[in-house]
């Protein structure tokens, strides 16, 4: 079995920054790709950014690109998300999944991942 367990969501300002942690454990001998995902109430959990197995590839959704940034550290089995320049819109749970097997970064599809985390929320007000 493989548990992700994400932290560090908070209540910001808009324009303010936070990072985003997914700490992985149990059955992840091998390092595979990572994906930060959301959901925002009344909405449909949607794909956020991707990391590949040693980091060397990232993928991002055309809202995070410029904002956002995915990282990994695998001797400490962390994948962070650096949030930045937060608006409202950004108000979601963030969640972080992975697929066993997969090491790229191009999967962006809620159904092509296997586990996930229980999420953490981030909050922005304008």
């Amino acid at each position: 079995q493989v548990k992700l367990v994400e932290s560090g969501g908070k209540l910001v300002k808009s324009g303010e920054a936070q990072t985003l942690s997914c700490a992985a454990s149990g059955r992840i001998d091998l390092y595979y790709t990572v994906g930060w995902f959301r959901q925002a109430p009344g909405k449909e959990r949607e794909f956020v950014a991707a990391i590949s197995w040693n980091g060397g590839s990232t993928n991002y959704a055309e809202p995070a690109k410029g904002r956002f940034t995915i990282s990994r550290d695998n001797s400490k089995k962390m994948i962070s998300l650096q949030l930045g320049s937060l608006r409202p819109e950004d108000t979601a749970i963030y969640y972080c999944a992975t697929k066993i097997g997969e090491t790229g970064s191009s999967l962006s599809k809620v159904w092509e991942y296997d586990y996930w985390g229980q999420g953490t929320q981030v909050t922005v007000s304008s």
